[in-house]
């Protein structure tokens, strides 16, 4: 089984590089996972539509990207199956303008074998996404929950 683990976000916007914080480490500490051939490790600043051509060729797919919630409190961790993405715009949204959730359903739309791939969101609800700003907190202390579970469903599909 070949599986995509994606950290997306941009680097320089505060929370919004919890993806890449997480997938960073992650692959520091789960180094076997990680390091295994049929694991593909992606990190993309601002896929848009390109996180279609991320997930060719793959069976699984784990994304780590930071969301926006009016419920949830910053540095919730959320796993969001595909399933359930019709109901993640919602409430939780993506911390880009074109999101991470529309992408998938218009990918799924006009792709239909990615419905093949098993696509996993994980999403930590960020706090200030100002340009500048480090990761607050609440995102900080969210990395290692959010690692745990990058390798919980890693693990799942191997």
């Amino acid at each position: 089984m070949k599986i995509s683990v994606i950290g997306i976000g941009q680097s320089l916007r505060g929370d919004d590089s919890a993806g890449l914080e997480a997938l960073r480490r992650w692959q520091e500490q789960y180094l076997e996972t990680a390091g295994r051939p049929e694991v593909r490790v992606e990190i993309s600043e601002l896929p848009g539509l390109a996180l279609l051509d991320l997930l060719e060729g793959v069976d699984a797919a784990i994304i780590v990207d930071a969301v926006q919630s009016s419920s949830a409190p910053p540095g919730t961790t959320l796993i969001i199956k595909p399933e359930e993405l019709a109901s993640f715009t919602a409430d939780a949204q993506s911390a880009h303008g074109w999101g991470v959730a529309e992408t998938l359903r218009l990918g799924l739309s006009l792709y239909p074998e990615l419905a093949t791939c098993n696509i996993t969101l994980i999403g930590i609800v960020g706090k200030s996404f100002k340009m500048g700003a480090g990761l607050s907190t609440e995102v900080k202390n969210a990395i290692p929950i959010a690692c745990e579970w990058i390798e919980k469903e890693a693990q799942a599909f191997l």
